[in-house]
């Protein structure tokens, strides 16, 4: 089928039938390095959940690895259509789109799923409620993008932001994500807990809370002897993950511009940088400590900034055609 133009439009629609790619989904290297990554949190999560199971084991009748095995399948529920829905209400807080938003919102992800050879019923859209152009990809097939972005940019500006987030989904960037978290969850409840617990040792008595420092001490070397030292590996997890997920971000941005979409992108990123140099501080009004506070901060940040991205697209002959 082919999508007619509308008036004012500056999206080119894909002439011809569409045709649907035998692949629609894969996993590139990112998504396979932020798997590998949470790894150490996934294996603390699994003892974290197995010390749970085994108490609560005492205390009712269902045995400690029934409780385990739920854990251990519930994060198939990330490609599970109604719990899909659940997510985007209640954690992702999206809302459906109105009729109107849908009339503008909807031909052009056809657009975008029909250069990419992609079933446009495969995902569900979704609007978050936001000023700032934004949109995102989350779990097994949702697409999101802001009430601002589908206000504000034009056909072909939106395409290029859609086909970004499409490349998350048919790379496996949006799963593989959402999946990491879930599974490092149990993990990252527990340390709070033990922080949470840490800062009550002045209340108690000094005997007490040496004892309780001396054991801990004496476990962490413990640890840290047996695995050589790996057990320190999450401290560097999140600047590793940082550093992974700036990177998928750059291959969502070559998997729009593969479709085509390069030129409306860097429109979307010129926008931004503009957007961003009107709010940038002058750095001499930046001390030292800020300074270091900033460097760490983008060390973090979980996307390139804007200038890399369009370093790299205006690279790609796609941006000069």
């Amino acid at each position: 089928m082919t999508m007619p133009p509308t008036d004012h439009d500056d999206l080119p629609r894909r002439p011809g039938r569409v045709h649907m790619a035998a692949r629609q989904r894969g996993t590139d290297i990112t998504a396979l390095g932020s798997l590998a990554l949470h790894v150490p949190h996934v294996a603390a999560s699994l003892a974290v959940v197995f010390v749970v199971s085994y108490a609560l084991s005492y205390l009712s009748n269902l045995p400690w690895w029934l409780l385990l095995g739920c854990w251990v399948v519930s994060g198939a529920l990330v490609f599970h259509r109604p719990c899909e829905r659940l997510m985007a209400r209640w954690l992702f807080r999206l809302r459906y789109p109105t009729p109107e938003e849908d009339g503008r919102l909807r031909p052009v992800w056809r657009e975008v799923t029909a250069r990419a050879g992609v079933d446009a019923g495969a995902y569900q859209l979704w609007i978050e409620e936001s000023d700032a152009v934004n949109a995102m990809a989350a779990a097994g097939h949702i697409v999101g993008v802001t009430s601002h972005s589908l206000r504000t940019l034009t056909p072909g500006q939106l395409a290029g932001v859609l086909a970004h987030e499409l490349g998350h989904h048919a790379r496996g960037h949006a799963w593989a994500s959402l999946l990491s978290l879930w599974y490092a969850l149990p993990a990252r409840l527990a340390w709070r807990l033990l922080l949470r617990l840490a800062t009550r040792l002045d209340r108690l008595p000094t005997g007490v809370a040496a004892v309780v420092i001396g054991v801990t001490g004496a476990v962490v070397v413990a640890l840290a002897t047996a695995t050589y030292g790996l057990i320190f590996l999450p401290l560097a997890t999140p600047y590793l993950v940082a550093a992974v997920s700036r990177r998928s971000e750059l291959r969502a941005d070559e998997h729009a511009a593969g479709l085509g979409f390069a030129p409306q992108l860097m429109a979307v990123l010129h926008q931004e940088r503009l957007r961003e140099e009107s709010r940038r501080v002058p750095a001499t009004a930046l001390g030292a400590a800020s300074t270091k506070d900033g460097m760490i901060a983008r060390l973090l940040d979980s996307h390139p900034d804007v200038h890399t991205r369009l370093h790299r697209l205006q690279a790609r002959p796609e941006s000069r055609r």
